[in-house]
């Protein structure tokens, strides 16, 4: 009897257990905020369809990208067949748009790959390291801070001279000190942490305490910050290939039509602004998902 009313109880109702609720991981919640972002969502399926443009790009043209005629030379925006006008060969500037996104993004991406891959490897050492060890590499690495970004690029692209390969090499260069130093900070605040301090006396090796708990922790910041270095490197692939030290001619790259193209700038501007616009909108879309990724993986945001 007395079981019977314990259990009919409002008390013992009370204090029954909930249903045990399973917490939202740490990437899911940051997916979770930056779907929030309506602006961030755009920017990230524009640069989604950049890519896929560039994947595509060559089987979707409407024409030759390299074919000229100089019968259809400098034809402004919406010429029958030519929907974007054509460049001072003749050639159809949406094909070129089009078939150029491959290689423009090529040269402003790959970049910073390879300078994420090697900056973070340099930063880890030197902010686990730190002493002498840290000393040594972060000085070497605010050498290259002497130089402007844009000054050291074209510096290296001109001394190694033109083409897709030294490109990639001189902005990697460029871009590795950025990265190794964002590295080499945030590894510098975790490495005292109590869990490393924990891993240290249980005995891990260091490239344990690296691998397991120091990369975990410092590799989102470090792709916050490589991300908003994409814009950066378009511009300067760009900028390259506009002075002549990056892709040559007859390659359909952003910058290089800009080139191509500032002759004709009085004949048809909007033709001529064309790859300008290109660029444009790839490099503040970067930006804009840089700055949401950034906002979304915030510990502090809802």
């Amino acid at each position: 009897m007395s079981s019977v009313l314990a259990s009919s109880s409002p008390v013992a109702a009370a204090v029954e257990p909930l249903p045990a609720q399973r917490s939202r991981g740490y990437w899911a919640s940051v997916w979770l905020r930056f779907r929030r972002d309506p602006v961030a969502v755009g920017a990230a399926i524009v640069v989604l369809l950049l890519i896929a443009l560039a994947l595509v790009g060559p089987w979707i043209a409407p024409a030759d990208a390299y074919q000229s005629s100089m019968l259809k030379r400098l034809k402004p925006i919406g010429t029958a067949g030519l929907p974007l006008g054509s460049d001072e060969l003749g050639r159809d500037m949406l094909s070129r748009l089009i078939v150029g996104a491959r290689l423009s993004l090529f040269i402003g991406i790959t970049p910073v790959l390879c300078a994420f891959v090697l900056g973070t490897v340099i930063g880890l050492v030197a902010g686990y390291a730190g002493g002498l060890t840290n000393t040594l590499i972060m000085r070497t690495i605010d050498v290259f801070y002497a130089f402007p970004s844009v000054l050291l690029a074209i510096a290296l692209s001109g001394t190694l001279g033109a083409g897709v390969v030294n490109s990639l090499i001189s902005l990697t260069i460029v871009f590795i000190p950025q990265i190794a130093r964002v590295a080499e900070s945030v590894t510098t605040q975790v490495r005292n942490r109590d869990y490393v301090e924990a891993a240290r006396a249980s005995g891990a090796s260091p490239f344990t305490i690296v691998r397991v708990h120091v990369l975990g922790n410092v590799l989102g910041p470090i792709f916050v910050y490589a991300t908003s270095l994409i814009a950066v490197s378009m511009i300067l692939a760009s900028g390259l290939s506009f002075l002549g030290l990056g892709v040559k001619p007859p390659e359909p790259e952003w910058g290089l039509m800009l080139n191509t193209l500032r002759t004709a700038i009085y004949a048809q501007p909007w033709v001529a602004a064309l790859p300008g616009v290109m660029i444009f909108i790839t490099s503040i879309s970067f930006n804009i998902l840089s700055d949401g990724l950034r906002s979304a993986m915030d510990n502090k945001g809802s």
